[in-house]
C-alpha cells in the first residue's frame, strides 16, 4: 500500500493509520511484507531496550539480553500462535494463518516500539539511582504497561476483524435473515376482504384456524373508517356464536387484521450486529492471559536479563523458584 513505510518506521503507519492497517489484514494485501516489516521492527527495538536492561550487569551482559530478549518475544508467540489460530477455527471464525500472525505482529510491534521509548528513563535511573531492586521492578513495570498497551490493539484489531464477519460469520448471516423476515413492507400484507359482502344471518366461525377475537361493542381507534362502506354504513364483522351468559365475539379469518389492529411490531434487528459477543472475542481474553502466562515463565527460563551485580557473569542460570515469586521477593526487599 501506498502508506506503508519502509521498517523500522512501521509503528509509524500502525500509530497513524491504523484503520488501513485492519483493512489490509481483512483483505489479506500483501500481508509477508507487512509482517517482514513488523517482524524487523520489533528485534530491532527489543534489541535495543535489552542492551539498556543487561548493561547494569556488564557490557557482556548487555550483548546478550540484546539478543534474548527478541528471542523471548517470538518464542513465546510460536508457541502460542497455533492456539489462537485453532481456538478461532474451532468456533467458526475465518481466519487465515497470516492474519492471525499478522495481528499478534502489531501487537508485538507496538510492544517493543513503547518499550525501546521508554529505554531513555531507564537508562537515566540506571546511571543516577543504580540499585538492583530498584531497576529489576523499573523495567518490569515498563515492559508490563506496553505489552498491556500492545494487547489493546491487539483487541481492537480482532473487533474490526468480528465488524467483517471473519470471527462469527454465522451469526451474521442469521441476524441478517431475522431483519429481512421482521421488516415486511405493510404493503406486502394483503388486505381480507370477504367473499361475499352482504350480511349474512349468522355465519359459521371456521374451526380449522383460529379466528382473532375482539369484544363485541369494542371498536378500536381508526375503526370507523376503516369499517365503512360506500353508502356510509359501518360494516358489522361477522359475531361468532358464543354460549347463553357470555359476551360475543367478533370472528376475523385468519390473515384479516382487525380495524384499528396493525401488524405486531417488533424491535428492529439491525444488519451486522450479533446480539452477543462471538466466542472466538471471548476465547481471545483468553489466549491473552495464556499469552502473559508463557512469556513470564520463558523469561524466568531465559534468565538472566539484568544480571545480579553481586554474581558473575552467566549466559543463563538454574531454574528454581518462579518470576512471581521473584518479583514479590524483589518487593518486600525494597
Amino acid at each position: 500500500m501506498s502508506g506503508d513505510r519502509p521498517s523500522p518506521l512501521v509503528i509509524e503507519r500502525i500509530l497513524r493509520d491504523r484503520a488501513g492497517i485492519w483493512q489490509q489484514i481483512v483483505a489479506e494485501g500483501d500481508l509477508n511484507a507487512l509482517t517482514g516489516r513488523m517482524l524487523a521492527s520489533s528485534a530491532i527495538a527489543l534489541a535495543c531496550y535489552g542492551a539498556v536492561l543487561g548493561a547494569f550487569h556488564s557490557p557482556l551482559m548487555a550483548l546478550t539480553s540484546a539478543l534474548k530478549l527478541p528471542l523471548l518475544f517470538l518464542v513465546t508467540l510460536a508457541i502460542c500462535l497455533p492456539t489462537l489460530y485453532l481456538f478461532n477455527l474451532v468456533f467458526g471464525a475465518r481466519l487465515s494463518v497470516r492474519q492471525s500472525l499478522a495481528l499478534v505482529m502489531v501487537a508485538i510491534t507496538v510492544t517493543s516500539m513503547l518499550a525501546v521509548a521508554f529505554a531513555p528513563i531507564s537508562l537515566f535511573f540506571l546511571i543516577t539511582a543504580p540499585d538492583y531492586g530498584f531497576f529489576k521492578l523499573l523495567n518490569v513495570a515498563i515492559l508490563t504497561l506496553s505489552a498491556l498497551v500492545g494487547l489493546r490493539f491487539l483487541t481492537g484489531g480482532m473487533q474490526v476483524l468480528n465488524d467483517h464477519g471473519l470471527l462469527a460469520p454465522e451469526v451474521t448471516r442469521t441476524q441478517a435473515d431475522a431483519y429481512a423476515q421482521v421488516n415486511v413492507p405493510a404493503q406486502a400484507v394483503p388486505a381480507a376482504v370477504p367473499a361475499d359482502p352482504a350480511p349474512t344471518a349468522a355465519p359459521v366461525a371456521v374451526q380449522a384456524a383460529e379466528p382473532v377475537a375482539v369484544p363485541a361493542g369494542a371498536v378500536p381507534a381508526g375503526a370507523a373508517a376503516a369499517g365503512s362502506t360506500s353508502n356510509g354504513a359501518a360494516a358489522t364483522p361477522p359475531v361468532s356464536a358464543q354460549p347463553s351468559g357470555q359476551p360475543a365475539v367478533a370472528a376475523f379469518p385468519p390473515g384479516m387484521v382487525p380495524p384499528g389492529y396493525g401488524p405486531v411490531q417488533r424491535p428492529p434487528v439491525r444488519r451486522g450486529e450479533p446480539t452477543q459477543r462471538p466466542a472466538s472475542m471471548t476465547l481471545l481474553y483468553i489466549w491473552i492471559l495464556l499469552f502473559g502466562f508463557v512469556g513470564t515463565q520463558l523469561a524466568w527460563t531465559l534468565r538472566p536479563f539484568f544480571g545480579d551485580p553481586g554474581q558473575d557473569f552467566s549466559f543463563f542460570r538454574s531454574i528454581d523458584g518462579n518470576f512471581y515469586a521473584e518479583i514479590l521477593r524483589t518487593i518486600a526487599n525494597l
